[in-house]
């Protein structure tokens, strides 16, 4: 996974390289954007998430019906843009130009590919499920697990900004 190349982050003083920081910036997020390329627009999915950090590569999970046009755009097997914010404050001025704001933000790009062992959703669901409500310990009947589509998205390329 490439992080922080100058060719993402024109701001190098609120870069965040530590994958320690970005994994806690990530756990305060709440939704992860995921952007497509369709046909003659860019789709843009909000959704919740599961994730997990394997040695310094990051892998997103998520879950959702089994058809529409997410899947579809998931089956043509294109890379995929994402995007998760946190922590926004509005620095309020006296002038317009010196109102600002405080947030952390990640961007970057990924592989998506489906799960399709019952195990392995298990797993990622499990994944969602503890990012969602800090439990660990759920069960998924396997009606249900045939019932949902459950896909991780690699990623390929992070930036991580913090404004203060």
């Amino acid at each position: 996974m490439k992080k922080g190349t100058s060719k993402i982050m024109r701001r190098k003083d609120r870069e965040v390289i530590d994958n320690k920081r970005i994994a806690e910036i990530i756990s305060k997020c709440h939704c992860c954007r995921l952007a497509f390329c369709d046909k003659d627009a860019p789709y843009i999915v909000p959704m919740n998430f599961g994730y997990e950090q394997i040695g310094k590569q990051f892998v997103f999970y998520f879950h959702s019906a089994t058809e529409g046009r997410k899947i579809e755009l998931i089956k043509a097997g294109n890379s995929v843009g994402f995007e998760l914010d946190t922590n926004y404050m509005l620095n309020e001025a006296n002038k317009p130009c010196g109102y600002s704001a405080r947030f952390q933000s990640i961007i970057g790009t990924g592989n998506v590919s489906f799960l399709t062992d019952n195990k392995d959703k298990e797993y990622a669901l499990s994944q969602i499920m503890y990012h969602n409500t800090g439990k660990k310990e759920w069960e998924f009947p396997a009606k249900m697990l045939d019932a949902v589509a459950v896909f991780k998205l690699v990623v390929k390329e992070l930036s991580c900004k913090e404004h203060k």
